[in-house]
């Protein structure tokens, strides 16, 4: 399948690498206002590819994007000092007003994944811009943050993250939800599995993994600036679900039309990814204080929607 990648900073760059690396791709596109980025991203990752798979790796215009079946939105703009996230929040609005309709244009069918922060709110707006269904436009959402809170219960009960379900909902973000009422090895409930294993989970212990997940982020951040090869890893694994019409299981985010009482609001819940995008949404086992912390994660989503300036 053709991908195309519009923006090839390091978040851009990371996914076409991850999915040469994959194979979950037969060709990757990259496409960015900066034509020397470009050219200079797809010609190293072209080099690897000897090393994985033979992915056709070049650089283009929105004319060159034709054909492809899923457009990997990366593009976007910084925060400026001073800047509030609501003006941020409109500057990047305005970026995805002008890029959807070329997309659009050359490549009317294909899956929109977003990658562009925050997540939730620009899947939202892409959603709108474009006019397609919500299971054709699919934020990343709590891939990563649901990939770390596995990775850290596995880390603590010693055994493969592979093994481990778990799940992140709600808000790419600092209101997000870590489902421990749900969480399993195997079939069997995490908190009774580490009992077994001599390693009860005590309030000290389950602490210590949500804020491993929810300031993994911030932690990254201040040591290299940015967070690029863990998204670049999920959107690529997002590719190869589509690519292969998996109807794979994945916390993705997409325009809900109501959840725990707030209306149109996009935001992650497990979803099944195939050829079609995102459909069916699964709903884990909440307990009453998950289910409030959801609710409280739509309404924060849902007001911050609310006060972006639209394009």
């Amino acid at each position: 399948m053709k991908v195309a990648v519009i923006g090839a900073g390091m978040v851009g760059a990371s996914a076409a690498f991850s999915m040469v690396m994959r194979g979950a791709a037969s060709e990757v596109v990259l496409v960015d206002r900066n034509r020397a980025l470009a050219e200079a991203q797809a010609q190293d990752i072209l080099h690897g590819t000897p090393f994985a798979y033979p992915v056709r790796v070049t650089v283009g215009d929105y004319a060159d994007i034709a054909g492809a079946g899923v457009v990997v939105l990366a593009a976007g703009v910084s925060q400026k000092p001073g800047e509030t996230r609501l003006e941020l929040l409109g500057r990047n609005a305005a970026v995805f007003a002008a890029i959807i309709p070329e997309v659009l244009r050359y490549a009317a069918d294909a899956i929109l994944l977003i990658a562009t922060n925050p997540v939730d709110i620009m899947t939202e707006v892409a959603t709108r811009l474009s006019g397609l269904p919500p299971s054709r436009v699919i934020g990343t959402g709590t891939m990563l943050d649901t990939a770390r809170f596995r990775a850290l219960l596995a880390e603590f009960l010693g055994i493969s993250a592979k093994s481990v379900h778990a799940w992140v909902l709600g808000e790419h973000g600092d209101s997000e939800v870590l489902c421990w009422s749900s969480a399993s090895i195997g079939a069997i409930p995490v908190m009774a599995l580490a009992r077994q294993h001599g390693r009860p989970l005590e309030d000290a212990d389950r602490l210590a993994v949500d804020q491993g997940v929810r300031g993994a982020a911030y932690k990254i951040i201040a040591g290299k600036g940015a967070t690029w090869f863990g998204i670049g890893a999920g959107i690529a694994r997002l590719v190869q679900a589509v690519a292969a019409d998996e109807r794979a299981v994945l916390t993705v985010s997409a325009l809900t039309p109501e959840i725990e009482g707030v209306r149109d609001v996009a935001l992650s819940l497990p979803r099944v990814v195939g050829a079609n995008g995102a459909g069916e949404a699964l709903w884990p086992d909440l307990d009453e204080s998950e289910r409030l912390a959801l609710k409280r994660s739509a309404e924060t989503l849902k007001a911050a929607s609310d006060g972006i300036r639209r394009p």
